[in-house]
């Protein structure tokens, strides 16, 4: 199988997929979808933001009204990237450029950085009002790897990440945690760009291609196949299998309990269907 660019095969050597010490040194986890079931929320802030905003333009100029669509504009243009890429990205599509404004914009300006803060708002709001679950196959892993001496790391494009992980309990498991804060702070490039993924695992003091990145956005994956890292683990919460695997997951679990207690990925390799 040729990968995203034609060059690398996304299936390489079984023993390549076994989490093991010997092999890796640190594994980067995304944090909505992966760690926590907020990737859901993250949609629905989208949705209501972008269709409140689509809705007063439609009065505004006449054009007709076309939803966000949680499905496909999601997916394609704000998912796992950082929050004003989103912004800019979806507008794009709709061939509308507003102004970028600025990170500190009021949620009331009609800006780039009014927009993204517009549904940061809503996501606070949710968090504060119904909290945060994470799954339970996540922390399970992320306590085994802890346990076999694994450094392990947050790596998101949210800047609600610290209060997510307090929210659920978690903040004490990582050692580090990279997130839309420093993003913007340090001037990275956002996902599918490798450059947040690349900055935690030189912070923790792994290789590339001694880390692992566990992802279920394709802008994620894409990220961690661009950065070389010796593992890419897809997530496919949505039924994504193929398309995280086209975008350069190397294996693909349902759920990362699949991957607790098993000493290698065969049965993922072999036992996985063409379409899910």
């Amino acid at each position: 199988m040729t990968d995203v660019h034609g060059e690398r095969s996304t299936r390489q050597p079984e023993h390549k997929y076994a989490i093991t010490r010997d092999q890796y040194d640190a594994v980067l986890f995304d944090l909505d979808g992966v760690i926590t079931d907020t990737a859901g929320v993250h949609a629905a802030c989208w949705k209501q933001m972008f269709d409140e905003y689509l809705q007063k333009r439609a009065r505004q100029t006449g054009e007709a009204f076309r939803p966000f669509d949680l499905a496909a504009d999601y997916r394609l243009y704000v998912d796992g990237k950082p929050r004003f890429d989103g912004v800019r990205d979806f507008l794009r599509s709709r061939g509308i450029q507003l102004p970028e404004g600025s990170p500190g914009d009021s949620v009331e300006a009609e800006t780039v950085g009014g927009l993204g803060n517009r549904k940061n708002d809503l996501v606070n709001k949710i968090i504060e009002e119904v909290g945060v679950e994470p799954y339970d196959g996540s922390v399970k892993l992320i306590r085994q790897l802890r346990h076999r001496g694994f450094k392990i790391a947050v790596v998101t494009s949210s800047q609600n990440c610290a209060a997510v992980l307090r929210a659920a309990r978690l903040d004490a498991f990582f050692d580090i945690q990279i997130d839309g804060n420093v993003i913007l702070a340090q001037h990275l490039a956002g996902k599918p760009a490798p450059d947040t993924f690349l900055l935690a695992a030189k912070l923790l003091g792994a290789e590339p291609s001694r880390a692992v990145v566990v992802e279920d956005a394709l802008s994620g994956v894409q990220a961690g196949f661009n950065g070389k890292f010796g593992l890419v683990i897809g997530v496919a919460r949505k039924g994504n299998a193929d398309e995280l695997r086209r975008h350069g997951a190397h294996v693909v679990v349902n759920d990362l309990s699949e991957l607790v207690d098993r000493p290698t990925t065969r049965d993922l390799l072999e036992g996985q269907p063409d379409d899910e």
